[in-house]
């Protein structure tokens, strides 16, 4: 594990497996994914960057889970589903949306359909 991914966990350790696997399955779908750790978030990049982790607010705090993970991604349209939190269209056909992630079997195969059609969005840019 990456010595920046640990530092960018430390404050909530217990979200780090829900990170590992999303990590994990990105690799396995995006091929030359590049990694790039900030302060406030893990982005992923192909071409662009077409998803990222951080601990950004998108319920109340009331209504999050101890632990978690905020999945973005952007994508040419809106996708409606119960699971996504916030969808926002920063630009014309750009749709930016917002998942919280709290058990690894969220990241599941409509999930990870999202990641890979964002990333090939990402890569038609």
């Amino acid at each position: 594990m990456n010595e920046k991914v640990l530092q960018f966990f430390d404050k909530q350790p217990e979200a780090l497996p829900l990170y590992e696997k999303f990590e994990k399955r990105v690799e396995e779908l995006v091929p030359d994914v590049e990694i790039k750790v900030q302060k406030t978030q893990i982005s992923f990049y192909n071409r662009h960057m077409f998803s990222c982790v951080s601990f950004a607010r998108v319920r109340k705090k009331k209504d999050c889970p101890k632990s978690y993970i905020v999945v973005t991604f952007g994508l040419d349209h809106k996708e409606e589903s119960s699971r996504i939190d916030i969808v926002s269209e920063p630009y014309p056909h750009r749709w930016t949306h917002h998942i919280l992630i709290s058990e690894i079997s969220e990241i599941d195969e409509e999930f990870m359909n999202w990641i890979k059609a964002a990333a090939d969005f990402s890569g038609r840019k």
